[in-house]
């Protein structure tokens, strides 16, 4: 269990911290819903979280298996919706990786795009939300 403390600051900024770490992070409503955009909003932090939930689980299962990912790369894309309620729609997500595809074994390519498929934050957010993945390897 994670405890995440934190507090509305007013025009529309929260301060949170990481309990464990004391890391702080401040959040921001997006210019496009009355905010000013100078922090991460919270649907920024959702596509974040998948990215990096993604890229992680990754990294984790290369290492298990003797490979290491440093160097790898995310791009996430937020898209929200244009009609009520307000909500995301689609978080595309590409990862570019340190390694060629062709020197890896075939068991462990796919047990790696499952887990990005998979991953713990994708399998939290609701379904209607599009979620598609791409991986790009070296060399490719």
């Amino acid at each position: 269990m994670v405890k995440i403390t934190g507090e509305y600051q007013g025009d529309l900024h929260c301060f949170s911290v990481h309990e464990p770490s004391s890391n702080t992070l401040v959040t921001d409503a997006p210019k496009d819903n009355q905010g000013r955009g100078e922090a991460y909003s919270p649907t920024d932090l959702a596509a974040t979280s998948l990215a990096t939930c993604i890229l992680t689980t990754m990294a984790i299962v290369a290492r298990k298996h003797g490979h290491e990912l440093r160097g790898a790369r995310f791009e996430v894309t937020k898209i929200m919706s244009t009609d009520a309620p307000r909500r995301i729609v689609k978080l595309p997500v590409e990862i570019w990786l340190p390694i060629a595809k062709s020197s890896m074994p075939a068991a462990l390519v796919g047990l790696l795009e499952r887990t990005g498929e998979t991953c713990p934050v994708g399998q939290s957010l609701h379904p209607a939300i599009e979620k598609p993945f791409t991986i790009h390897w070296a060399g490719e």
